[in-house]
């Protein structure tokens, strides 16, 4: 039986997840091949990440300055709270900022065109996914995977109708189905959660590459970006 989450506060409290999330994870979690390519692919991931830091560093203080990286708990797998993290593309009152904004999108994400909040150096970041680069980190320490699921954040996860559980029987990812289909352009909640489980029902390694691999031609043409 699936059951409701029961949330006190989307930012500070302990989430409640359905008791049956930690019966029916993914088989992808317990994959050795899943695992050990994320690790090869976490270490490549930072070894770049550390070359870019000083120039990003000194592009990102000299638009807006504050702190390089910008982090936010999400939810990892079987409803794990952990913080992701990426270079900061947005203006440091963000969050406060978004309280007056229209949401665009419907269900549960946040989007709308032409961001105010996004810095000139930010929307070069989001354009080309170097603002995500922090989270090899993520995936090397085993909260998020190189290919998996979008990682909600827990106001997201407050809002969860039953079926939206399942998003969470695998790994978050730095990339993934949503990722490399025009992320840009899909503002509804549900058919982002089709393509997660899409993503489910498909997975294997060799799936977890092509999606890698497209992700890479999909930053290159800069297509669905956001």
């Amino acid at each position: 039986m699936l059951l409701k989450p029961v949330v006190k506060s989307a930012t500070t409290t302990e989430l409640s997840v359905p008791a049956f999330l930690a019966e029916s994870l993914h088989p992808s979690t317990r994959s050795v091949l899943k695992r050990s390519l994320d690790i090869i692919g976490a270490v490549i991931g930072l070894v770049i990440t550390a070359l870019l830091f000083i120039p990003l560093t000194i592009a990102i203080q000299l638009d807006n300055p504050g702190p390089v990286l910008y982090s936010q708990e999400r939810c990892s797998v079987g409803g794990k709270r952990f913080r992701i993290w990426k270079f900061r593309s947005m203006v440091t009152d963000a969050d406060a900022i978004k309280q007056s904004l229209k949401n665009e999108a419907s269900g549960h994400i946040f989007k709308i065109e032409d961001d105010p909040r996004i810095t000139r150096v930010g929307k070069f970041l989001r354009k080309t996914s170097l603002d995500e680069f922090p989270q090899f980190w993520n995936v090397l320490m085993g909260d998020m995977s190189l290919v998996g699921t979008r990682p909600p954040s827990l106001d997201e996860v407050a809002k969860y109708a039953p079926h939206h559980w399942q998003r969470l029987a695998v790994k978050p990812g730095i990339t993934g189905v949503w990722q490399v289909n025009g992320r840009s352009s899909v503002k509804d909640f549900e058919d982002i959660v089709k393509m997660d489980l899409s993503y489910q029902d498909e997975w294997s390694v060799g799936y977890d590459l092509y999606l890698i691999f497209k992700t890479v031609w999909v930053v290159f043409n800069k297509d669905g970006a956001c």
